[in-house]
Formats: C-alpha cells, sequence, structure tokens
C-alpha cells in the first residue's frame, strides 16, 4: 500500500534539512511533500535547491489549510495512507512504519502516535488542558484519546476522501471527536516518543496554549452539534 508523508511548513528554515533528511535516511520506502505554507523565511528556497517535493502556497493559510492541501495531494495522487509529520524535528521518523503497520494490522481508520499510551503525562497546564480535551472527547464520544493534541497521525484512503471532499475538517481534536462520533470511523493509539524541535520557538505561548485548549473544546462541542 502506498502512503504519503505530508509536512506542512511555515518559517522552518532552520530545521526543514534535517526533519527531510532524517526522514529520507529512516523511513525510505515512503513518499513525502513539503506543504510550505507561505513561509517569509528560506524554507521553500533550501527545499528547491535540494530537489525535495515541494508545495508552495501563495499565503499563510495555517495549519488546517496546509494538511488540507496535503490530503488533496494524496486524494489526486491515489495514496492509501496520508501521514501528518511536523517539520520541526519532534517527530521522529523511525515510527513511521510502526504506525502504518498498525494501520493495517487492526484497520482503524486513524492512528495516533502517541506519547502516552504507556507513559504519564507530565504535570503541566499544558497537559492539564490535554487533559480537559481528553476528558470532553471521551464524555461526547464515549472513546478514550490519550493525546488529542499529537500533531503524528496516518489515515487511511477513507478518510483522506473526506479530508479532500470538505473544508471544514482539520488535523485538531475536534475533527478526531467528529470522526468517531458522527463518521463512526475507528481510532487508535499506539506509544511514540517525541523530542523538542531542531530550531526555533513553538508558537504555542502560555497565553496561546490557554486560548488554543479553549477552542479546541468549544470546537469539539461545536462540530458534534453542527457539522454533518
Amino acid at each position: 500500500m502506498s502512503t504519503l508523508v505530508i509536512i506542512p511548513a511555515y518559517n522552518e528554515e532552520e530545521s526543514i534539512i534535517a526533519t527531510v533528511e532524517e526522514l529520507r535516511e529512516q523511513a525510505p520506502l515512503y513518499d513525502y511533500v513539503i506543504i510550505n505554507d507561505g513561509s517569509r523565511d528560506r524554507t521553500s528556497e533550501l527545499c528547491r535547491a535540494r530537489g525535495y517535493d515541494i508545495i508552495d502556497l501563495p499565503a499563510n493559510l495555517g495549519l488546517t489549510g496546509a494538511f488540507q492541501t496535503g490530503m488533496k495531494y494524496a486524494h489526486r495522487h491515489g495514496y492509501d495512507h496520508a501521514i501528518q509529520f511536523d517539520a520541526d524535528g519532534q517527530h521522529i521518523p523511525v515510527y513511521i512504519e510502526n504506525l502504518v503497520r498498525d494501520m493495517e494490522q487492526t484497520g482503524a481508520d486513524v492512528v495516533i502516535g502517541s506519547r502516552f499510551v504507556t507513559q504519564d503525562k507530565p504535570a503541566s497546564l499544558r497537559m492539564l488542558g490535554s487533559n480537559l480535551i481528553s476528558a470532553l472527547i471521551r464524555l461526547t464520544t464515549g472513546k478514550l484519546i490519550k493525546d488529542p493534541t499529537s500533531g503524528m497521525r496516518i489515515y487511511n484512503r477513507s478518510v483522506i476522501e473526506l479530508f479532500a471532499s470538505r473544508d471544514d475538517l482539520s488535523p485538531e481534536p475536534d475533527t478526531l471527536a467528529f470522526l468517531i462520533k458522527r463518521c463512526g470511523m475507528d481510532v487508535v493509539e499506539r506509544q511514540v516518543s517525541m523530542r523538542d524541535r531542531h530550531a526555533g520557538e513553538s508558537y504555542l505561548t502560555l497565553s496561546k496554549s490557554i486560548s488554543y485548549m479553549s477552542v479546541a473544546c468549544s470546537s469539539i462541542l461545536l462540530s458534534l452539534w453542527f457539522r454533518r
């Protein structure tokens, strides 16, 4: 089965080369595409100089728009699986093969690379927010997702087709809840490890983290009430 690794990238000139080279070394059997989300730095220039597979968006659409572009690309080219993969070096490519195998063996529609299947969450404000999102997903769907904000996920062909045909889906927790509750899809988690980003700083400051969690919780409820 064919698998595409989707790498949304916004101003990742300091980490994109290391990320792609590690991916090519540790997971050489899988295709990839970088979605350059209107970066203002040299992300696109560096990728094109090295001959990487890249799509340049004319403006910054945000993670949702960049990932939707990748899913439309995967659908147009007939991929069986699509993997969401961060450009900042936090995700470790060696786990990709495990996630692909888990999807094939379980028949799941989504497999989440989770940090917390066999490991406990650290005590922090950010993890408190993660716990709140997990609790809300369980309350609304009956499904416990221990790492709902993980950005390392693999989707099967059915989900790829859904993303390609709709503009209201995103790589966020509310879409997980929607897929489980409204679409009857099976979402499972498998243990992975993650690390700190290669370079730069996360856009999630303390205030933005609080805002993100508030929006995520509200979106879960709204997505279940209003999406069809």
